[in-house]
């Protein structure tokens, strides 16, 4: 049976490639030739076009691609109230590759302010969603993102010499955030996280320890922050999450399946759906998906790569939802890619065609799987 609330059978994490035209006019802009409102007229022509695009191919849900962003994470978290971007000395290493030299850090009191851009950048991905008739879905990281990757060290101990002071603003501006964007029109919100890959991952781990944190009890106070955000959720709205183990021009950061921190994803948080990377081998196998609770919630399952141009095959495609299917019930099962295209603007390293055709196979296999 196909679904008529997200998560959708065939559904999509959210950033998509960037249009040649957006990359073009974010160059100019840099070189000065454009100004910010030139470049914000090209970013809403083509994110119209994009969302059009994604009905057009069966989705029932349109993101705006994360067009007007330069990462997945750093361009929410640095309009939060009490946080900065600045330029560390290193970027993140991902296999064979280092990004940019971009990293957030926490200056002062936290809080979600009302003016934070993407609410109106949702606000105009829906004015087409609606027109397309398909559901508006924003994309924002996860609260665990803002501590993890910088630890202790990232956060001003003259603001927070108690973490868990920090840990309660965190759960206080996620919880504000959740409200504005319920207010702003939106009824699917994703939080998207690296931080319970990591915690699978036990070079992570000892990454974590020798930049002198501990990432003992870190899952249970990710999941306490994440509940608190989501206590006041209206029944209307769904929010997902997306487990991500690095995706930087088609490379990663972790490897482990999910077996340590399942039971308390998948069963000791509050989320409606659960986008889980199941593209390669460094996910491990389904057996963790035991912990899903029976009812309402539901494991979309990442089993098409993102990271490569080549379309899977649709009898493998459909052996592994079966073989999913042994631990979690078909019914609280979905298909899409394991992550987004571009999770940052340069994107990973395959054509937009064959973007499409993985976004249009999954919307195929989903009718052949669960129905019309």
């Amino acid at each position: 049976m196909q679904r008529t609330k997200a998560p959708f059978r065939a559904d999509e994490v959210g950033s998509l490639l960037r249009p040649a035209k957006i990359k073009e006019a974010r160059a100019k802009l840099e070189k000065g030739e454009i100004s910010a409102d030139d470049l914000r007229k090209i970013e809403d022509m083509e994110i119209e076009k994009v969302v059009h695009k994604q009905a057009s191919i069966g989705l029932k849900l349109a993101t705006d691609g994360e067009f007007r962003r330069s990462w997945w994470h750093f361009d929410f978290l640095a309009k939060l109230t009490g946080c900065e971007l600045f330029h560390p000395d290193t970027g993140i290493q991902f296999a064979g590759v280092e990004t940019r030299h971009d990293a957030i850090r926490v200056i002062d009191k936290l809080d979600f302010p009302d003016s934070h851009p993407m609410l109106d950048h949702f606000r105009f991905l829906k004015k087409y969603a609606d027109q397309a008739h398909v559901t508006a879905k924003m994309t924002i990281p996860s609260p665990a993102v803002l501590h993890f990757r910088g630890g202790r060290k990232s956060i001003s101990k003259d603001v927070y010499p108690d973490l868990d002071a920090f840990y309660e603003d965190l759960g206080k501006t996620y919880r504000k955030a959740v409200k504005a964007f319920y207010d702003a029109g939106c009824r699917y919100l994703q939080f998207d996280d690296t931080v319970w890959a990591y915690l699978c991952s036990q070079d992570e781990l000892k990454k974590a320890r020798e930049r002198g944190d501990n990432p003992d009890g870190l899952q249970q106070i990710y999941a306490r922050i994440i509940n608190y955000a989501l206590a006041e959720k209206p029944a209307d709205m769904v929010v997902t999450t997306h487990v991500c183990r690095g995706n930087f021009r088609s490379t990663w950061i972790s490897s482990g399946g999910y077996e340590p921190v399942a039971e308390t994803m998948l069963a000791g948080t509050n989320y409606d759906g659960y986008f889980l990377e199941y593209d390669s081998d460094r996910a491990g196998g389904f057996e963790p998906l035991r912990f899903l609770p029976k009812g309402n919630k539901v494991v979309v399952v990442g089993v098409i790569t993102s990271k490569f141009g080549e379309l899977e095959k649709r009898d493998d495609i459909k052996r592994r939802l079966e073989e999913a299917a042994k631990f979690a019930p078909l019914e609280q099962l979905a298909l899409s890619p394991q992550c987004g295209f571009a999770s940052t603007e340069e994107g990973n390293i395959l054509s937009e065609e064959e973007q499409w055709a993985k976004l249009s196979l999954a919307v195929e296999i989903a009718k052949e799987v669960w129905g019309q």
